[in-house]
C-alpha cells in the first residue's frame, strides 16, 4: 500500500444488543473514536455489529457452511486500525469481544507475502462502556490477545466510560456526554493514527 494512501479504520461492536435492538452505548462510543480518527486523516471503513453476522464458534478463519467471520474478517484485513468496542457484563467484556479473540487466532498461522503474520503493520486499539467497574481488566485482556496475534497496541490504546457501581446510567443516556472520555478518545486516535502511520512508513521485518 503506498504511504500516501489514507489510513484506514474499521470498528467491531462486540455490544450483545444486534442493530434491530435499538441503540449501543458501545456504538455511540466507536462513532466517537471514528469521529476523533477522521480528525487526523483516517479514513473509517464502518462500524460492524458483531451479533448482526452469524460468526460460529471457532478458530480458523473460515468454519464452513453459514460462517459469516469472513466477511468481517476481510474488513479487519483492509483496514490500518481496528478500533474493538465491548460493553462489561459482570466484570468482563461481552461474549462476541471473546468470540472475535477466538477467531482472530488463525492470524497465527496466516502469513503476508514477507513471510510475517497477517496482523503485522496493524493497530487495534480499544473502547470499553460499562455500568461497573473492570475496564481496566477489559482493556487488559483484549489488549493481550490482541498483541498476540499481531496487532501493535499504541501508548494508552483505550477510551472508557464507566457509571457509578449499582446505577443503571447508560453512556448513551448521559445528556452532555463525559468531557474526560471525549478527552481520552481525542489521544487515542492521536496516538492511534501515529502509529499506524510509522508501521506503514516502516513495517516489522520479514
Amino acid at each position: 500500500m503506498s504511504e500516501s494512501e489514507p489510513l484506514t479504520a474499521f470498528g467491531l461492536n462486540c455490544s450483545l444488543k444486534g442493530t434491530d435492538a435499538g441503540p449501543s452505548s458501545t456504538h455511540l462510543l466507536l462513532t466517537e473514536v471514528m469521529e476523533a480518527f477522521g480528525g487526523h486523516g483516517v479514513h473509517s471503513l464502518g462500524i460492524e455489529r458483531v451479533v448482526d453476522h452469524d460468526v460460529r464458534p471457532g478458530v480458523t478463519s473460515d468454519e464452513g457452511h453459514g460462517d459469516e467471520w469472513p466477511v468481517l474478517r476481510d474488513k479487519v484485513l483492509a483496514a490500518d486500525i481496528l478500533v474493538l468496542g465491548t460493553p462489561i457484563w459482570l466484570g468482563h467484556a461481552a461474549s462476541p469481544a471473546q468470540r472475535v479473540l477466538e477467531r482472530l487466532d488463525a492470524f497465527l498461522a496466516e502469513f503476508d507475502d514477507r513471510g510475517r503474520p497477517v496482523a503485522f503493520d496493524k493497530v487495534a486499539v480499544v473502547a470499553v462502556v460499562g455500568n461497573e467497574d473492570g475496564a481496566h481488566h477489559v482493556s487488559a485482556e483484549l489488549f493481550q490477545g490482541l498483541n498476540d496475534v499481531g496487532f501493535t497496541i499504541p501508548a494508552q490504546g483505550v477510551t472508557y466510560w464507566v457509571g457509578e457501581a449499582m446505577h443503571g446510567t447508560d453512556y448513551q443516556d448521559l445528556p452532555d456526554g463525559s468531557e474526560k472520555t471525549r478527552t481520552t478518545t481525542r489521544t487515542v486516535a492521536a496516538n492511534g493514527a501515529h502509529l499506524a502511520r510509522s508501521l506503514r512508513g516502516e513495517g516489522y521485518p520479514a
